[in-house]
């Protein structure tokens, strides 16, 4: 694997030398990040009502960013009072009139996407090229859908006069903060609620931000609160009596709890939780095509993404020409800066979703799987991880079950369809699935046996505002996205 300056590739003996790559840094003067962040509440930033801060840094570099305000519970209770004053004139406003203010939303993330690019891109860790060709194009997309849905509730298949539920709690992870943020609040402001937004800890300043575009775009206050903190902040919101409705994506262990704490309320809840998803290679998929979809589907984001095609089942008679070629591109792919416009793979989010992978890698090695990476030199400053495989993996195997949520691919063979589809389906999770064939017949018959939310056809990790994304089992309940991402917001 070539480093953030290395030759491109070896030379052949009595060639010219390769070309070497330069770097093509994306400049961070195009974003200011302030010193320190309040808390948003009713339209303005404040401090914690306790006075704690925590320190956000950059996962690539281990710099600190900014300070910024911790939420507790009395906090909690200010964004809900403030939420739940809002919700009246809110949810009486035509919705033509609420759909002004997320097209607003849209137009103003579109004009300020390079900023919001390169936040995303130092707080998070993430390439560049991810946040600038992917995340901020549908974090603007799914503002103009929903802003188009808000007027047009009487016909969105819920019966007549759909009423929203009024205040939201929502808690975003960090692999996609803005991202996520766009998922949940676009359909909650345009079906009529108001919100209050938990993010991450280790990435809360594109929630900031985004606060800041909400005062740009002259939403009403309290419409939208934004509450960074820790775990117990987000506890403390998803109990809170003041909350109708709960949106959580993130780790399953917390959304067994979260259902459990509003199990026998009036509370209406969607879980988006943890996947282990299956990428199945038949042996007539065009074997190029479908390299480039299982890179996509486990190194996009460092492969810090729940829907993640971290499971390889390769059809056994195409098996070795298919790891060849994998292997061969993964000596292509490039590791270092996330600034740079030229890397493929940045930095792990935190020290320790890094142990985590490290520890789930180190047991995959002492239960008999064999690990390969391409040669890569790891930044010395940052929390890094080099792309890896595990050949020899069965379905016993501690990574062939856990979400990893790292550069780490599991391959498993098989011989017939029945037997993809049953290692596929023998999993606790029921997120997502790949399928690569030529044929159009078995991609429907196979996605038809497949019990996961989302199955992708000749690609991987593909999104779209219009089309509804959620799991099964222990990948949680409800859809976000969509005409169904309507539905979790509206009482019917």
């Amino acid at each position: 694997m070539a480093s953030a300056f290395d030759t491109a590739s070896a030379s052949a003996p009595g060639k010219a030398p390769a070309f070497e790559y330069a770097p093509a840094p994306e400049s961070r003067s195009v974003v200011d990040i302030a010193p320190s962040y309040g808390l948003f509440i009713d339209g303005e930033f404040t401090e914690a009502a306790g006075g704690k801060v925590f320190k956000t840094v950059s996962p690539s570099t281990e710099e600190v960013l900014s300070e910024v305000a911790q939420a507790g519970e009395e906090d909690v209770d200010r964004a809900v009072a403030a939420a739940r004053r809002a919700f009246g004139k809110w949810s009486a406003l035509p919705g033509a009139e609420r759909a002004k203010y997320l097209f607003r939303i849209a137009r103003i993330i579109q004009e300020r996407s390079r900023e919001l690019a390169v936040l995303e891109t130092l707080d998070n860790g993430k390439p560049i090229k991810e946040t600038r060709d992917a995340d901020l194009p549908l974090v603007a997309a799914h503002f103009f859908y929903y802003a188009g849905w808000a007027d047009k509730l009487d016909h969105a298949g819920y019966g007549r006069d759909p009423r929203p539920l009024g205040v939201a709690g929502q808690v975003i992870p960090w692999n996609f903060p803005l991202l996520m943020l766009a998922w949940k609040i676009a359909p909650a402001l345009a079906a009529g609620n108001t919100v209050v937004l938990k993010p991450a800890e280790t990435t809360p300043l594109s929630a900031l931000f985004f606060a800041d575009i909400c005062r740009q775009a002259g939403l009403p206050k309290g419409v939208v609160n934004i509450l960074p903190g820790y775990g117990d902040a987000g506890a403390a919101l998803v109990a809170h009596e003041g909350v109708d409705k709960v949106a959580f994506t993130g780790s399953t262990a917390v959304g067994k709890a979260i259902a459990r704490q509003v199990a026998g309320t009036r509370k209406k809840v969607t879980l988006e939780l943890g996947g282990k998803g299956a990428n199945i290679v038949f042996d007539d998929a065009p074997i190029d095509q479908a390299v480039e979809g299982i890179v996509t589907g486990i190194f996009f984001n460092q492969g810090q993404v729940c829907c993640a095609g971290s499971r390889l089942l390769v059809q056994e008679s195409i098996q070795d020409e298919l790891l060849d070629a994998l292997k061969r591109r993964l000596t292509t792919m490039r590791l270092g800066d996330p600034l740079d416009k030229n890397t493929d793979i940045g930095a792990i989010n935190s020290a320790e979703q890094l142990a985590r992978i490290t520890a789930l890698a180190d047991t995959g090695e002492a239960e008999g799987a064999e690990r390969w990476s391409p040669e890569c030199e790891l930044p010395s400053a940052g929390y890094w991880f080099a792309p890896t495989l595990f050949t020899g993996v069965t379905q016993a195997h501690t990574i062939a079950r856990d979400e990893i949520f790292g550069p780490v691919l599991s391959v498993l063979s098989f011989r017939t369809p029945d037997e993809a589809v049953a290692k596929a389906n023998n999993s606790q999770y029921g997120l997502s699935a790949g399928i690569w064939t030529e044929k159009g017949s078995r991609i429907l018959a196979v996605a038809n046996k497949l019990r996961a939310g989302v199955v992708w056809a000749n690609t991987f990790n593909k999104f779209d505002p219009t089309s509804p994304f959620g799991g099964y089992k222990e990948s949680g309940f409800g859809r976000e996205g969509g005409r169904h991402g309507l539905e979790a917001y509206l009482d019917v």
